[in-house]
């Protein structure tokens, strides 16, 4: 049974929120983030990327970092930029991208269910990562941003979330720069939802694997210790709660730094290459790569079917095409490997080759939500970068402090 948790959110008023929510820490680098900020300094990108703030040769992981961070919250909270709900609540989340939305429940999760598996994750965290947010959550006495995860539907959660939204008014309704539209509506009856909850056996992690186990790592270094506060709030963190249902998963693709010049010729040892094809593969099992001006296509070997991960195309590409052929047994540490998530779309390869920043690009074919469910319920982890979820989660909205 999953547990959820109504919090006292700080938020913004809605006349502020356009000018205040942003988008998350990891979809953008600190370049981009000091972009988007600029002649913006009430964002919350000055919370969640503050080396913003800093000189520009501050390393990330500094310390001065982690207080500017600190210090900006405090800031927007003394400023009445963000205010405290007056009780505990939770929210419905909507959010509508190209015509096509989905709908969410705001609200806080529990450690314990993240650390006894009621939370199932399917990927591996990197502990640099873990170490920088949880020292953001640590020197903030606060978890900015939401994690995004997922369940099987149910139709007494579904029809409870469209009755908040026929029954009351929404809190926030603007549309950002992206074009997406954000609307959410505050839940009068808490608790309807709360044990609604508990008849779902399983929580899925979508998006925000670092946050979900920062948050675990929160607990285990404050609980016992003359630093743990006296309330429990430390031990739940916010998530958005969408229905696998109406999850999209686009494709997360790669670009390879350096590639043998005989790369084509080794490739047509093992596959069958094509020559002059879509640049988006069409169907699983697919894969187009973008090498010297030209595309090529080619159909990856049937999985073994051994396990859930094994049917993944991001393995089967390891382990036909990365490993024998690129040397690359490690996506995650490997520096001749990089990622570029779907939303960039092919003409971002193409450029980060023609460019001469790359030599080579893959297009994948996206992953199914259904894979990555089946692939959590084995108790077995997706390779690095599998999902790119869209649209994403707007920060700034509701902040869990505790």
């Amino acid at each position: 049974m999953a547990h959820i948790h109504p919090f006292s959110a700080w938020r913004p008023d809605p006349e502020n929120v356009r000018q205040i929510a942003c988008v998350p820490y990891d979809v953008i680098d600190t370049d981009e983030a000091r972009k988007l900020a600029k002649g913006k300094p009430d964002s919350f990108l000055h919370v969640i990327r503050p080396e913003i703030d800093l000189p520009a040769d501050t390393n990330i992981y500094d310390d001065n970092v982690y207080a500017q961070g600190a210090e900006n919250l405090n800031n927007m909270m003394s400023k009445g930029l963000l205010q405290q709900e007056h009780k505990p609540s939770l929210y419905v989340y909507r959010l509508i991208m190209d015509g096509r939305s989905q709908t969410g429940l705001f609200t806080c999760v529990s450690v314990d269910d993240y650390d006894n598996n009621i939370i199932l994750k399917h990927e591996l965290t990197r502990p640099d990562k873990e170490d920088d947010r949880t020292r953001h959550i640590l020197t903030q006495h606060a978890h900015a941003e939401p994690v995004m995860l997922t369940y099987r539907g149910n139709d007494s959660i579904n029809k409870m979330t469209q009755e908040v939204m026929k029954k009351s008014d929404p809190l926030y309704d603007f549309t950002a720069d992206d074009g997406v539209k954000h609307t959410i509506w505050r839940v009068s009856d808490p608790e309807s939802f709360v044990e609604a909850f508990l008849d779902i056996d399983h929580l899925y992690v979508a998006d925000g694997h670092h946050r979900c186990k920062s948050a675990s790592r929160v607990v285990e270094e404050l609980q016992g210790t003359e630093k743990e506060p006296n309330d429990k709030e430390y031990r739940f963190f916010p998530a958005v709660l969408f229905p696998m249902e109406e999850m999209k998963i686009l494709a997360y693709n790669r670009i390879i730094y350096n590639v043998p010049d005989d790369i084509l010729n080794r490739l047509s040892e093992t596959l069958t290459l094509k020559e002059d094809v879509n640049p988006v593969p069409g169907k699983k099992g697919d894969i187009s790569i973008y090498y010297k001006s030209k595309w090529y296509g080619i159909s990856l070997p049937a999985p073994d079917g051994a396990n859930s991960v094994e049917e993944l195309d991001v393995y089967r590409l390891q382990k036909y095409i990365l490993e024998p052929v690129l040397n690359i047994t490690d996506q995650r540490r490997d520096k001749n490997i990089s990622f570029v998530g779907g939303i960039r779309g092919t003409e971002e390869l193409v450029r980060l080759v023609d460019s001469g920043k790359a030599q080579l690009a893959i297009s994948m074919y996206p992953t199914d939500i259904r894979e990555l469910i089946d692939v959590s319920d084995e108790g077995l982890l997706m390779p690095p970068k599998s999902t790119w979820f869209e649209p994403k989660l707007r920060s700034g909205l509701l902040v869990h402090t505790f």
